[in-house]
């Protein structure tokens, strides 16, 4: 099972979210960015580093929601919580074509991908 790591950027009460522009299937759907976490590699180190390349800033993990949510056969996905520590996040490459920051009562306003649903429900509920 390949695990992908997103991660819930916090910023001064808000979170970060990211819509995808590519693959088409999920062009436009909105996401805690990250990615695959490769081999050898720790989940927290994958997402300060996937965060670092798709999105130019760094990011500290502070924390983890819920266990695993599959993607697909084969992929789950983890949600750490983050602090921003240096920079400002911006697309770099052709996964995302906006972010933008929510306050919990706003996350639901944009369209979450259906396996990032359930993280989005934990932080709104305010278990994170």
């Amino acid at each position: 099972m390949q695990l992908v790591v997103g991660v819930a950027i916090l910023r001064d009460g808000r979170y970060l979210a990211a819509r995808r522009a590519y693959p088409a299937d999920v062009a436009g759907g909105w996401e805690f960015p990250g990615g695959k976490v490769e081999q050898g590699e720790g989940p927290a180190t994958a997402a300060e580093r996937e965060i670092a390349e798709e999105l130019g800033c760094r990011v500290r993990v502070t924390g983890w929601l819920i266990a695993a949510v599959p993607i697909r056969p084969g992929l789950q996905l983890r949600v750490a919580t983050a602090e921003l520590v240096a920079g400002e996040p911006v697309p770099r490459h052709r996964e995302h074509d906006a972010v933008r920051w929510l306050a919990p009562a706003e996350l639901w306003s944009v369209g979450w991908l259906p396996a990032d649903q359930p993280f989005v429900e934990e932080l709104v509920g305010g278990t994170a």
